[in-house]
């Protein structure tokens, strides 16, 4: 796994902090996405609303990563999955003097072909894939899969 984070002064004084924060994250597989700070950090304009910030991809990443692992559990149990939307809420507040990322809420929408799945087995995968998953294993911010 490689991403090469790219970004260039373009000019700006920059010892005064008034440069830009956009820059460019290159996966590995080829895919360019235009990055910067958040503007609820940096003011605009030295941020760029329509780019990703980390914190929003860090919160995709636990998002993706929960779906990914529990489609992977739902299929071999012949519980097949149409489709699975996920509108994960990321919370940032100050912990022992640092602001971190200290919650995502997870909120997913799946749609099932035929009979769904009960409650009960619904939970447990989620249970079985926040278990399971690589990025939740990860780090030290608490996940929660609101019930569907």
């Amino acid at each position: 796994m490689t991403v090469e984070v790219h970004w260039e002064r373009e000019g700006a004084v920059f010892t005064d902090k008034r440069y830009s924060r956009a820059h460019i994250w290159r996966f590995d597989g080829g895919q360019v996405v235009p990055a910067s700070a958040s503007p609820h950090i940096v003011p605009l304009p030295y941020s760029v609303e329509a780019n990703v910030d980390p914190e929003e991809a860090y919160i995709a990443a636990i998002s993706s990563c929960h779906m990914l692992t529990f489609l992977s559990l739902a299929a071999p149990k012949r519980i097949v999955v149409e489709s699975y939307t996920d509108k994960a809420i990321g919370v940032m507040e100050k912990v022992d003097g640092k602001l971190i990322v200290s919650r995502v809420e997870l909120n997913p929408t799946i749609v099932y072909a035929g009979e769904p799945p009960t409650a009960a087995m619904q939970a447990e995968l989620h249970h079985l894939a926040h278990e399971q998953c690589f990025i939740a294993n990860s780090v030290k911010t608490e996940i929660q899969v609101a019930a569907a």
